[in-house]
């Protein structure tokens, strides 16, 4: 009884091992569209529903033998349903796209495009879920804008080609330095010298205005020098009395005018300089020690510099550091020897905006300086009315002012052949000066040029790669090349000079602004 009770269920196991490793029915195609649905029907009840994705297609037992499928993505999937006395049903599930939906999105993009970019040549295709652009348009920003319509459909490619831009704008500035410098001195002493006037030698001063010396010789004469006999000289040999008399009225006018006009591109750096270049000592470091000294050259004289931007108003926006500085040997110092002047400098840092041809004073520096000295005996001083020959008064009137004007304006180059203007010199130049100063041999002796091809348009990935430019720097412009040749503005640029324009970097999730 046993023994057939082992058999039986070793039977039994056999037979359910042999329908496991059976090979599972071939499944059944469905295909229903996303958003709507279908209906399958079995003969035997269903006890189970099974689908293996559901962000694809949904499924519902809606009776006991129908099972409803609804469409919510496009992709594919598989559905399982288990039958009464267990049978099971398989099914292949693809879901189409919903071609009126998508065709209709496609059709809104396209009609906004042609809103958006009117006169641009915009095409746009929807192919396997990815959307691409193809045409051609005017600039950057355009190709930009149109990428960021589109991506709002999914995935977008960007075989867009942009119009060679036209050159950048050259803009040439004026700049007026008026630099005036009024002085006016008044000064006033009187020296009283006794020669032997009741058989006294002396002299009587403020000290401010050198005094005569006198001495005796050994003939008993009395001798005298004069260091300095200011403007008024006065002798009475009779009674042995000499006086020096300092009256004194200066003025002064000093003007210095420079206009130079220089010319830079549309965002880029310019820089002028009329003056020079002086050494200056400098110490460096060494271990536990005085270090070696190097020199160094400082610029000086008038300099400007200047970054010229054209804006979307049509106006030039202009960054301008001018400055006017000179040696000043008054405040120098003496360093083992050798007198190192000061610099007196005068500088103007400011941020403008003009239309062409316009023009703007962005700096009138005053500087006024009143030096009065007055020294006196005392005593005699304070006598009156003859108390003002023992004073001596020294007055001295500073009054500096410096203008600055400028003027930029948009130019052009002349055309080639275009005889450019010659200069007028007051005397004629030498016969062997005179005739056709050396140049490089034209095309009739070089042969042609090599023809230049010009493209119309380009690919945006790579006209963006041809407008990535380093931003603008001034280190170096002061023309030596050394460390410490840089002005103040020249460290402070790469802070302030945003004003350049740059190509902006393509995205397709934010929309650029557009230019204009």
């Amino acid at each position: 009884m046993t023994a057939r009770r082992l058999s039986t269920a070793f039977l039994l196991g056999a037979i359910a091992f042999g329908q496991a490793i059976l090979p599972a029915p071939a499944a059944r195609e469905v295909v229903v569209t996303a958003g709507k649905s279908a209906v399958l029907n079995s003969e035997l009840p269903i006890e189970r529903v099974s689908i293996a994705s559901p962000e694809v297609a949904e499924a519902f037992a809606v009776g006991p033998r129908e099972v409803l499928v609804n469409g919510k993505a496009a992709g594919e999937t598989s559905l399982i349903l288990w039958q009464r006395g267990g049978d099971k049903l398989f099914f292949d599930v693809s879901v189409r796209p919903n071609t009126s939906q998508l065709e209709a999105r496609v059709q809104t993009l396209r009609r906004e495009l042609k809103k958006q970019l009117p006169s641009q040549d915009v095409n746009l295709d929807f192919t396997n879920n990815t959307v691409f652009l193809s045409g051609t348009v005017e600039d950057v920003a355009t190709a930009q804008r149109a990428e960021a319509i589109a991506s709002t459909l999914g995935k977008t490619v960007n075989l867009l080609y942009v119009s060679v831009p036209q050159t950048d704008p050259q803009i040439l500035l004026n700049i007026k330095f008026a630099s005036v410098d009024r002085s006016v001195s008044n000064q006033l002493g009187l020296n009283l010298v006794s020669t032997g006037a009741a058989n006294t030698i002396g002299s009587i001063n403020t000290g401010q205005f050198p005094a005569p010396t006198i001495t005796r010789g050994a003939d008993g004469k009395v001798q005298m020098t004069l260091s300095d006999a200011l403007n008024i000289f006065l002798l009475r040999p009779d009674l042995n009395l000499a006086a020096t008399i300092k009256a004194l009225q200066e003025r002064g006018l000093f003007e210095v005018l420079a206009e130079p006009n220089v010319l830079a591109m549309n965002g880029k750096i310019a820089s002028f300089l009329a003056g020079g270049e002086f050494p200056f000592p400098v110490l460096q470091g060494g271990g536990g020690g005085l270090g070696a000294v190097t020199i160094q050259f400082r610029e000086f004289g008038v300099r400007l510099n200047f970054i010229a931007t054209v804006t979307p108003r049509g106006t030039i926006h202009l960054e301008l550091a001018p400055e006017v500085s000179a040696l000043d040997f008054t405040n120098g110092l003496v360093l083992q020897g050798v007198h190192i002047p000061a610099l007196t400098v005068r500088r103007v840092h400011t941020e403008i905006e003009l239309e062409p041809g316009q023009s703007f004073a962005i700096g009138g520096l005053l500087d006024r300086r009143l030096t009065e000295t007055l020294m006196r005996v005392p005593g005699l001083a304070d006598v009156p009315v003859l108390g003002n020959l023992f004073k001596s008064r020294s007055i001295q009137k500073n009054n500096s002012e410096l203008l600055i004007i400028a003027t930029p304006e948009y130019v052009r180059p002349m055309p080639a052949g275009q005889s450019i203007p010659g200069l007028k010199y007051p005397n004629p130049l030498p016969e062997s000066l005179s005739g056709t100063l050396p140049r490089q041999p034209g095309s009739s002796v070089t042969g042609p040029p090599p023809l230049v091809r010009q493209r119309q348009s380009m690919p945006l990935e790579e006209l963006l790669q041809n407008l990535q430019t380093p931003p603008p720097s001034l280190s170096g412009a002061g023309g030596s090349g050394l460390p410490n040749t840089t002005t103040p503005f020249q460290q402070n640029l790469p802070a302030m000079a945003p004003q350049a324009p740059a190509a902006p970097a393509a995205t397709q999730n934010a929309s650029p602004r557009p230019s204009g």
